[in-house]
């Protein structure tokens, strides 16, 4: 049973920094890519960056292009979401997920087969 566990979210400053981790057990994840999504109050869940845990390649969504970093530590199978620059638009639930890779990137969340709880971030202007 593949189970997705986030953690780091929380209140910061515009402006400030966060670390999202994203804890994965219940196989082996060679050729699965993980994303991280995020839905704000009255928004569609929206993606926001993947990695593939095999290669390391990482495709980001335009709005946190330069802003984030997607990362991974295999040892730990974790994955880590840094989050620099915050704005009040960044206020949202992050959740980490994850799929076999039939294709790259994959930015749709349907094609996502596990999820995470989500983590609260929250950022105040």
């Amino acid at each position: 049973q593949v189970q997705l566990v986030e953690s780091g979210g929380g209140l910061v400053q515009a402006g400030g920094s966060l670390r999202l981790s994203c804890a994965a057990s219940g196989r082996t994840f060679t050729n699965y890519a993980m994303g991280w999504f995020r839905q704000a109050p009255g928004k569609e869940r929206e993606f926001v960056a993947t990695i593939s845990w095999s290669t390391g390649s990482t495709y980001y969504a335009d709005s946190v292009k330069g802003r984030f970093t997607i990362s991974r530590d295999n040892a730990k199978n974790t994955v880590y979401l840094q989050m620099n620059s915050l704005k009040a638009e960044d206020t949202a639930v992050y959740y980490c997920a994850t799929k076999f890779i039939t294709r790259w990137p994959s930015m749709s969340e349907s094609e996502y087969t596990y999820w995470g709880q989500g983590t609260q971030v929250t950022v105040s202007s």
